[in-house]
């Protein structure tokens, strides 16, 4: 029996390290490229449209956008605003969809088909404009906004950004080990302080303003502003690890679900509060997964799901995007099953009265 596999969803012309989803506009952002060395390979954006088309979730090239010689490593999202990590920068793009005036006519042939419009084989041509339309009446244009460096270190990179509840500020993290907070749009700094001994992994901005990281140095902590609150150090609160960086990638709004990419390019899903696997598929990639992000469940999501429990997003180095999908498990309530034992019981006494009329 063949190992199980996940469907492509779309294949970029460069490794992808980033992914982020909007709900609202049903768009699947996914980036990364080949950096600064002249190897041919580019760097870009590309914005993906999301459609069920014939009962199954497919992927077309929406809009292609250029980074030059900046591949993004890493996404926020906030609305119609992206924050891109490229290299030690932190850019801010904003995207917007409106109506064509007329029929695009670089629509490709065989739009009917599951999974990306650009099929196996030769690498996707990008036009000299940078976007492909491939839904008829719809386009989407992307704008540069500010720019700020947002790491210091000798070999800087920015590791992970995000944003607010409120998207009023986002933060950001890198290899020099501090943490940096911005306003939004201005990009004008409001917060500086060492989070971690090495590289930031991963952080995230609360609603009440504290501040999760979690660093290399194998210690997670929660910050009001730039005063410890309380941390968590492996080595002494759990099993040793051995050095061994693990890294939770994406988990769905609702909380119901964890979502894993491993370092072998493995994929899992999990429920959140048991952490029961659901779904696995070994070395999907077959290369470390960068990224995943589950389909929201607002929006468009509901609609783009189908049938589905839910939707798990996974890109790789191997610049593929990858389509995990959750059957819906059909369970019983607790509510239906006494009553079908009542009505049971009810059946049997009526059934015992008529055979024999004097049981009762």
């Amino acid at each position: 029996m063949g190992r199980r596999r996940a469907p492509e969803l779309y294949r970029a012309p460069f490794p992808l390290y980033a992914l982020q989803v909007d709900p609202s506009a049903g768009l699947l952002i996914a980036a990364g490229g080949g950096g600064a060395a002249k190897t041919g390979i580019k760097n870009g954006v590309h914005f993906l449209q999301l459609e069920q088309i014939n009962g199954r979730l497919s992927a077309s090239l929406l809009h292609s956008h250029d980074t030059e010689t900046r591949a993004t490593m890493n996404l926020a999202l906030a609305g119609n605003i992206l924050a891109a990590g490229q290299d030690a920068h932190c850019q801010l793009l904003r995207f917007q969809t409106h109506q064509q005036k007329g029929k695009n006519k670089t629509e490709k042939a065989g739009c009917k088909e599951q999974g990306p419009r650009q099929r196996k084989g030769a690498a996707p041509v990008e036009k000299k404009s940078g976007a492909e339309t491939h839904q008829e009446g719809v386009e989407l244009s992307v704008e540069n906004l500010q720019a700020v460096q947002t790491d210091f270190s000798p070999d800087p990179l920015q590791k992970v950004v995000c944003f607010n509840h409120d998207n009023t500020l986002l933060a950001t993290g890198g290899t020099d080990g501090y943490v940096r907070v911005w306003k939004v749009p201005s990009l004008e700094k409001v917060l500086e302080f060492r989070a971690h001994e090495g590289e930031i992994e991963d952080l995230a901005l609360g609603p009440d303003g504290k501040l999760v990281t979690v660093g290399w140095d194998l210690k997670a902590s929660v910050w009001q502003k730039d005063q410890l609150v309380t941390q968590l150090h492996w080595q002494e609160n759990g099993p040793t690890f051995s050095n061994t960086p693990y890294r939770y990638q994406a988990c769905s709004e609702s909380g119901t679900f964890l979502g894993l990419g491993t370092v072998t390019g493995s994929v899992a899903i999990y429920i959140a509060f048991s952490l029961q696997r659901l779904y696995y598929v070994r070395e999907a990639h077959g290369i470390v997964v960068t990224d995943v992000a589950f389909l929201p469940e607002k929006g468009r999501g509901p609609e783009l799901l189908g049938f589905h429990e839910t939707a798990l997003f996974s890109v790789a180095v191997d610049s593929r995007c990858q389509l995990h999908l959750l059957p819906s498990r059909r369970s019983v309530p607790v509510w239906l099953l006494l009553l079908l034992c009542v009505g049971l019981i009810v059946m049997t006494i009526l059934l015992l009265q008529s055979v024999f009329p004097g049981f009762l």
